[in-house]
């Protein structure tokens, strides 16, 4: 059995501000429509033979990883998911990954971890690629892929290998030593997806970091696991999975083994690490300007552009990132690309709420956009999806006007059960207990006004809730 592993985390802080803490890179939608996480998804599901795949992600993302795989895998396939409370680096999601599929499907059963915010133009190459490995892994090898360098790329670490011999990994290069090593013809850019069976993932944990192995296994043992039709979600005990060590799968294990193989090969392979590698995605214009959205340009040449909202002007500049959001605007030198994460970790130092969330925030009932906000004020655009409901609240510090769009709203209101039509409204004070259900079979779009003293998202006390978060 071959069942791909889908790591979907990471900050993607080289791409904000589209990327953010709980809008991450793989739920980035690129020009046809599609999310990298969705691309990611398709890869797998698209292997002969795949019945299931299993993805390891933030408790947070659960829901909107759901909502990603729902239009792309009509065959149905079993969507599994290891959900963590929070980041622990790849040593710990492969090592819980491997726990779970051989208590599922033994050791025999073959692992194919693919990052979720990578991206393939070769899905042919792709397979025959995974053909290669998935033969050496069921010989007992740890597999790892080997892209063909096109260039003396210096943001990704390199393997040099002989045929399927790995010599050694080797970490981000100068220009120079990448130079050297594109002219050898010895060296590969590590992808970071790799292949093995649960039993030689295992072996190889316990003999080369046995206390991320022994944490895990502790941490699995203690977590608890729900199944429904076609999903089976496990959520990681909290408290013993803080007690696995922070390691990437690199260090832990892939440079220490001796089971190791590469599988060299060509695929149209990107990690989408900056905003130069997005912007050659797209096709350059006679001034060497690559432009998604809305933009006028005079005497402007090689800059990117992604305004999808917006109008966004240019004159007489050249070699710029231009990059805009309903809440955040980024202007960068196009040779600077790799530092945008610095932006990201000032936002996070101050706390700055650019730096998790975007202005609309998605939930696992729909989604909230704020449209304006002031001193002891803030206005929302709420959109509830069909049969879906909010937690049964309350709030100490505001109060709020809530006012139908469109749909119908079943609302709790205090000790009022009350049905809203199109145009109507209800008023809920300060420590009222609240809910709003869509019990239709459309959308339901709120305006929610609040006011108070305090507006932040932390003011909520949840008494019941859907979706496990009270």
């Amino acid at each position: 059995m071959l069942i791909p592993v889908i790591l979907c985390g990471g900050a993607g802080s080289r791409l904000w501000p589209v990327s953010r803490e709980l809008h991450p890179k793989p739920f980035m939608r690129l020009a046809d429509g599609q999310s990298l996480l969705q691309k990611a998804f398709q890869r797998g599901a698209h292997l002969p033979g795949v019945k299931e795949i299993l993805t390891v992600t933030n408790r947070e993302l659960f829901f909107k990883t759901e909502d990603e795989y729902r239009p792309v895998n009509p065959r149905g396939l079993l969507t599994s998911f290891l959900l963590e409370p929070f980041g622990r680096n790849t040593a710990a999601a492969v090592a819980a990954a491997a726990l779970q599929v051989q208590r599922t499907h033994g050791d025999g059963a073959v692992l194919l971890v693919l990052p979720a915010d990578h991206l393939i133009a070769d899905q042919a190459a792709f397979a025959d690629a995974v053909v290669q490995a998935r033969a050496l892994a069921e010989q007992g090898r740890v597999v790892t892929f080997g892209i063909r360098p096109e260039g003396p790329e210096t943001g990704f670490g390199y393997i040099e290998a002989e045929g399927h011999d790995v010599k050694r990994f080797v970490e981000k290069p100068d220009l120079e030593t990448a130079r050297q090593y594109l002219a050898s013809g010895r060296y590969w850019w590590n992808s970071g997806m790799f292949c093995f069976t649960a039993g030689a993932m295992l072996a190889e944990l316990e003999q080369h970091c046995p206390r991320i192995l022994a944490a895990a296994r502790k941490c699995l043992e203690q977590s608890r696991t729900a199944t429904g039709k076609g999903l089976q979600q496990t959520e990681l005990d909290a408290e013993s999975f803080a007690e696995v060590p922070d390691d990437s799968i690199d260090y832990a294990v892939m440079e220490k083994t001796r089971r190791i193989s590469m599988v060299p090969c060509a695929l149209g392979w990107s990690d989408i690490g900056s905003w130069t590698a997005v912007g050659e995605l797209s096709e350059a214009d006679g001034c060497g300007n690559r432009v998604q959205g809305h933009a006028l340009m005079h005497d402007t040449t090689d800059c990117y552009i992604q305004s999808q909202d917006r109008l966004v002007g240019t004159v007489g500049v050249a070699d710029l990132i231009i990059i805009d959001t309903p809440d955040a605007l980024l202007v960068a030198n196009r040779h600077s690309s790799q530092n945008v994460k610095q932006i990201y970790a000032q936002l996070k130092t101050l706390g700055h709420d650019a730096h998790k969330v975007h202005r609309t925030v998605h939930r696992p009932w729909g989604t909230y956009t704020v449209l304006e906000e002031g001193p002891q004020f803030k206005i929302k655009r709420i959109e509830v999806k069909p049969g879906a409901a909010l937690s049964l609240q309350m709030h100490h510090h505001r109060s709020e006007h809530w006012i139908v769009v469109s749909g119908t709203a079943s609302i709790v209101n205090g000790e009022q059960d009350i049905l809203l039509l199109t145009n109507q409204s209800t008023y809920i004070p300060a420590g009222h207990k609240h809910r709003l259900i869509n019990p239709g079979v459309i959308d339901l779009v709120m305006i929610e006004v609040q006011s108070g003293a305090y507006l932040g998202e932390d003011d909520i006390v949840r008494f019941e809730d859907d979706y496990g978060r009270v």
